[in-house]
């Protein structure tokens, strides 16, 4: 299993599929541009704030650059959301490597602001469905995809979240997939 990702990720959307991954003694890595230690973050809401909060999370060792990484060793992808997909979605390995998984239709699970490394690759999901964080509904749709309405939607291999509180179902409907794939 390979997990892209970046600075600022939000920590629930990646800590929790990594140990989930764990659980099923899956072989997981870690990739981000750089091999490093990462800082998530936490987002929550609160009433006075009209969006969500960010809070500095914990800190979480990358196994490997994305340079690294051949992709034809990996039977799924998970992109978390935060902003590490904001900044992430520029580096070329990262195109490629996501582009790799949609072209040979092995599972992927993307969640929240996941979703926005797609804009980088619009040829690849293009007529596509998913879901997403509502405020990345324009970045869906201008990518060529349909965006879905719901918290958690299935379309082929593509397993798509809104927003962490879906993780539960987000990796139940991601581990079926991957699990019929074998």
């Amino acid at each position: 299993m390979l997990i892209l990702t970046g600075d600022a990720v939000e920590a629930l959307e990646v800590f929790y599929p990594y140990y989930r991954c764990l659980e099923e003694n899956l072989r997981c890595t870690i990739a981000s541009p750089v091999k490093k230690k990462l800082q998530t973050v936490i987002h929550d809401f609160i009433p006075e704030v009209e969006t969500y909060t960010e809070k500095v999370g914990y800190l979480l060792e990358s196994h490997a650059s994305v340079d690294e990484i051949n992709p034809a060793e990996y039977d799924g992808l998970i992109i978390p959301g935060g902003r590490a997909p904001e900044y992430i979605r520029m580096n070329t390995k990262v195109q490629e490597l996501t582009a790799h998984f949609l072209t040979e239709n092995k599972p992927i699970g993307v969640i929240c602001h996941g979703s926005l490394i797609f804009t980088t690759i619009k040829e690849y999901i293009k007529g596509r469905e998913l879901t997403a964080y509502t405020a990345c509904r324009p970045e869906v749709e201008a990518s060529g995809a349909t965006y879905i309405e719901e918290m958690l939607h299935v379309e082929g291999n593509i397993v798509s979240g809104h927003a962490w509180p879906d993780l539960p179902g987000f990796m139940r409907e991601f581990l079926k997939i991957l699990n019929a794939a074998k």
